[in-house]
């Protein structure tokens, strides 16, 4: 079984050759399925076929229409005799769109930030690998073997510590879709850049001068309420003590009087 690919237009060329030298007898080449129609989301398409080209031992058709897997069945007919070949078609979804997500975009160093990539609607699954990228340093990777041929969303998270030189490289993700063991190739796609936020912690000596400064508007903040209420209660015994003596003068001068 001859695997064929659907690059770019959905449309696929089929050369049905064979094998006989000089002197065999003339014969002809059947193609079958005549039409093949699957059906997609409700909407059905019909697969069909042109000859492009065509000679004693060989014919060229092109069969458009595809929309999922599928095998086309080719019969040969040589002298009499019946022969059945088989291609494999597989209809992939290259990584339209890579998208890159840091949470948090702000980070203090040593602490811990995610990275999370989202690829979607790509097939096959199975062929797909994502990367991880700091500049163009590999930080984590994932395949998906064993997934389902049908286009999904694929998705990648990774946590990681925050370093001082983070600041200075942008993270990226990179989707591959590799192709080459159904006959194909490679197909990359790579999200936009993100930066990173990086702020470092104060030094220990900063911290401690801080806290000094700190504690020394707190005492004199203290003191300052202390003295107020010290200097308040010495003001009023003051006006509490001259009215005492005014009212003891204002009783003499009664006492005399009468």
């Amino acid at each position: 079984m001859a695997p064929l690919r659907r690059w770019g237009l959905p449309a696929a060329l089929l050369a049905l050759l064979l094998g006989p030298g000089a002197g065999v007898a003339a014969f002809d080449v059947y193609a079958s399925p005549e039409q093949l129609v699957p059906t997609v989301s409700g909407l059905e398409t019909t697969m069909s076929k042109v000859l492009l080209d065509k000679q004693p031992q060989w014919e060229r058709y092109r069969v458009s229409n595809f929309s999922t897997d599928t095998i086309v069945y080719c019969h040969f007919t040589c002298s009499g005799k019946q022969m059945l070949r088989n291609i494999s078609v597989t209809v992939f979804h290259p990584p339209e769109q890579v998208l890159l997500k840091l949470q948090p975009t702000w980070v203090t160093v040593g602490r811990a930030f995610t990275m999370e990539c989202r690829v979607p609607a790509v097939a096959p699954l199975e062929d797909l690998t994502l990367t991880l990228l700091r500049g163009q340093e590999p930080l984590h990777t994932k395949t998906f073997e064993g997934a389902t041929a049908a286009p999904q969303e694929a998705s990648v998270t990774h946590n990681s510590t925050a370093h001082k030189d983070d600041g200075r490289h942008n993270f990226s993700c990179r989707a591959e879709l590799d192709l080459r063991p159904r006959g194909g190739a490679v197909i990359r796609r790579t999200s936009e850049p993100q930066a990173l936020e990086i702020h470092e912690p104060m030094p220990d000596n900063q911290m401690v001068v801080i806290i000094a400064v700190v504690s020394v508007l707190l005492l004199l903040f203290v003191v300052s309420v202390l003295l107020c209420f010290v200097f308040g209660q010495q003001w009023h015994q003051r006006r509490r003590g001259n009215y005492g003596v005014q009212a003891a003068w204002r009783r003499l001068r009664r006492s005399f009087r009468a």
